[in-house]
């Protein structure tokens, strides 16, 4: 008996991360900009206003972590072309992205540390332990690397014009580690992820039906399920 195939993970979770994931890590890094980009200043910033950088750091988080259905939406549409370029590519990008989650963990702790014992043992606590090595430490190559590799592969697949390719790329420029703030090339480079994967995201939206009337209150429901379910630990 031959299995069935299937596209994983499936077109409204590739037009999500096309979408919301390039969206979210702009809005996240402009939440924060006019604040110096290095840990002690950014700590300083969340003592002085915790709403508006949780809210900046989490939609970064959130945007990080929304990427790898459009990684894999990129991939699935290089490979016939284009397979060790695609391989290579979303390998680098994902393990990236699983970096980046990791920086986005040792953040939301530095700041519980300042919530706990104040911003001065904060920025103490961040200055002697900074650098500490991580096996993730291991994957900054593959934040710096993975996404020229990919944008190389949408360009040779012609997944992607070589405009969009080169904002793709850009994202080699985002500064990588732990309390990272705004600077120039943050905004150029989640700016220019937002130029490369939107219009497909929304081209993907538009090559399918819509759905059933009741997966909207449905996800709903589970992503407010999630959320308690967070909060009660």
């Amino acid at each position: 008996m031959t299995p069935s195939s299937f596209d994983f993970p499936g077109r409204w979770a590739e037009a999500a991360g096309l979408i919301l994931g390039p969206v979210l890590m702009l809005a996240g890094v402009l939440l924060r900009a006019g604040t110096d980009g290095f840990f002690p200043a950014q700590l300083a910033a969340y003592a002085a206003d915790p709403a508006l950088m949780s809210l900046s750091y989490g939609a970064f988080a959130a945007g990080n972590v929304l990427l790898w259905p459009a990684v894999i939406a990129l991939v699935r549409r290089m490979w016939p072309a284009q397979p060790r370029w695609a391989l290579w590519g979303g390998a680098l990008v994902l393990l990236g992205l699983f970096a980046r989650t990791f920086h986005a963990g040792v953040n939301h702790l530095a700041f519980q540390l300042v919530d706990v014992q104040g911003v001065r043992a904060a920025q103490q606590a961040v200055a002697e332990s900074y650098g500490a090595f991580h096996v993730f430490q291991t994957l900054s190559f593959a934040i710096f690397f993975g996404w020229i590799v990919l944008a190389v592969g949408t360009w040779r697949s012609r997944v992607l014009g070589p405009v969009r390719s080169v904002a793709l790329a850009s994202m080699s420029a985002l500064p990588l580690g732990v309390l990272k703030g705004t600077g120039p090339m943050s905004v150029v480079a989640t700016a220019g992820l937002c130029v490369a994967l939107v219009p497909l995201g929304l081209r993907v939206l538009r090559d399918g039906p819509a759905p059933r009337w009741w997966a909207y209150p449905l996800a709903l429901a589970l992503g407010g399920a999630a959320v308690l379910l967070g909060l009660a630990g």
